[in-house]
């Protein structure tokens, strides 16, 4: 089994609701579990500071400033999630490089496209580059060079358009 097999095996776990999958070949054994609680913690955590938020705009003499209030934090979430987020497939140490005498695969303000190699994931003295899945310009890049990452760690930020 290749790492892009196994990559795939990832998503399509993700993208159901099966909470383990083990497959066992001759010389080869992997078992893909879904990480359910941190998902759930992700998903209130937004919820709990606008519920904060919005009782103090509320509280305060004019109604008004407190519509002003929530349409402004609209507009960045809004702007945000025009963003392609690329994660990590793996728990590993994160490398910019091919190697410590090359340049950089990409750099902010690079254009990508799906299957251009973005970085290497090392994990067991295995170097797997990870390649876009999307298209767009590289915004932001979220990782520290040679830092380890972990499973589903955003890396970079894309704007797709």
């Amino acid at each position: 089994m290749d790492f892009k097999q196994i990559q795939e095996l990832i998503k399509i776990v993700n993208k159901s609701n099966i909470g383990e999958l083990s497959i066992e070949e001759k010389e080869f054994k992997i078992t893909i579990k879904q990480k359910e609680e941190p998902v759930q913690n992700f998903l209130t955590s937004p919820q709990a500071p606008v519920y904060a938020q919005m009782p103090q705009p509320a509280s305060s003499p004019a109604p008004a400033s407190g519509a002003n209030l929530a349409g402004n934090e609209s507009q960045p979430a809004e702007t945000k999630s025009n963003y392609i987020t690329v994660k990590s497939p793996m728990i590993g140490t994160f490398y910019r490089r091919p190697s410590p005498d090359k340049p950089s695969f990409v750099e902010i303000g690079d254009e990508i496209t799906p299957g251009k190699v973005v970085c290497v994931v090392e994990a067991m003295k295995l170097f797997n580059e990870i390649e876009s899945e999307v298209s767009g310009k590289i915004i932001k890049i979220l990782a520290d060079d040679a830092s380890p990452v972990e499973y589903d760690q955003p890396l970079f930020l894309v704007d797709p358009s």
